[in-house]
């Protein structure tokens, strides 16, 4: 491979999510791998400041919509000045903008689109014409952009997004949570990782909880995240009595102890492009129970890894957390079968080593056409 090119990334977004995650991660293991990757995001953008802080190029726009002229033109400044060979767009505004200015460079950059979100699509334009190749981040999502939006199947690949197994290593995460909440060793902590937003579905989970009480009255169920559902869910949980049994976490920085101190997963989402979170506690051994939505397939053998349930079920919900409770010598082994999984389909080098071989096939299709 040879590695001797330049990728410009482009994302609009302000906050912190999955998909900036991916977007900075990808940059540093092009970095590794020897390409020359740069960020143009906003100045006051999440993005920035974790990219500049791990010495990743980085540039600035205010991107105030798709229609900004003076962004359009930076970046076609851009694109000229740092003789880039790939733009790479993420989110909406930028990838209007970028894709544009990549067309009209005189340079003419290969453009990729990566599609993260399980949403429908609002621009087919920006999957269809603009970009040479769409990325996805599951198979689910590729079915979806081909098979209902009538995407060339030739123009989208699938990728799927990574986890660092440096961080979610079960070996080095020691679990603190049971020292935190005053729990012994034999109280079983069923956990979830997510933002409290409606389609993670911890109101499914609320309604499974007393079902599953009832065969194991002592688990405790904590929630890690926050958003915008945090007081529903607080409402919930008083008017259902489980105060006892439910703890809200909140926002946590050190999510692997927190994954490396319960005994099983849940996730009961109702819409999820592939479920970075479960792979996480994939990684962390953990078995995974989630909703059978999106790319959830893709991250959750079902009986191998964890348990798929339909979604907004909570009687099945409360049935599968009840059966890996009761058998912990198979949790055990789903979360080994999990942890296996992500080393061999999931890891963030297998990510990075996936986009850098699409960007270089690109390039070197392009260069044997000229």
């Amino acid at each position: 491979m040879r590695g001797e090119f330049t990728v410009l990334h482009s994302e609009s977004s302000l906050g912190w999510g999955g998909q900036e995650n991916r977007t900075l991660h990808e940059c540093l293991g092009l970095k590794r791998l020897g390409a020359r990757p740069i960020i143009v995001c906003k100045p006051d953008s999440r993005l920035r400041e974790k990219a500049a802080s791990n010495g990743l190029d980085v540039r600035t726009h205010r991107m105030r919509s798709n229609r900004d002229i003076s962004a359009l033109l930076f970046c076609l400044q851009l694109i000229k000045q740092e003789r880039v060979d790939v733009v790479s767009t993420h989110s909406g505004d930028d990838s209007l903008l970028l894709a544009v200015a990549g067309r009209l460079s005189s340079s003419r950059p290969i453009i990729v689109r990566t599609r993260h979100l399980a949403l429908p699509i609002t621009s087919k334009m920006s999957y269809s014409l603009l970009p040479h190749i769409v990325v996805t981040v599951s198979d689910a999502v590729r079915r979806y952009l081909v098979d209902e939006k009538g995407i060339n199947a030739n123009r989208v690949v699938s990728i799927p997004t990574g986890v660092d197994l440096k961080i979610f290593d079960p070996d080095s995460a020691p679990g603190t949570l049971r020292q935190e909440l005053g729990l012994d060793s034999e109280i079983p902590i069923v956990g979830t990782v997510a933002i409290l937003r409606k389609k993670k579905g911890h109101h499914v989970l609320l309604e499974a909880i007393p079902m599953a009480l009832e065969s194991f009255p002592s688990a405790v169920f904590v929630f890690a995240g926050d958003g915008p559902q945090r007081s529903n869910i607080e409402e919930r949980i008083k008017s259902l009595g489980l105060g006892k049994s439910v703890k809200l976490l909140g926002l946590r920085k050190d999510v692997p102890a927190v994954l490396s101190s319960i005994d099983l997963f849940v996730l009961p989402t109702l819409q999820e492009a592939l479920g970075t979170s479960i792979l996480e506690a994939a990684a962390m051994k953990k078995a995974v129970i989630a909703s059978n939505v999106g790319g959830v397939g893709e991250a959750v053998i079902d009986g191998v890894t964890g348990l798929l349930v339909p979604p907004e079920d909570a009687a099945s919900l409360a049935g599968a957390i009840i059966n890996l409770l009761k058998d912990r010598e198979k949790t055990a082994q789903m979360g080994e079968a999990g942890r296996a999984m992500v080393e061999r389909s999931f890891s963030m080098d297998a990510m990075a080593r996936g986009m850098f071989e699409l960007y270089n096939g690109l390039l070197e299709a392009r260069r044997k056409r000229v």
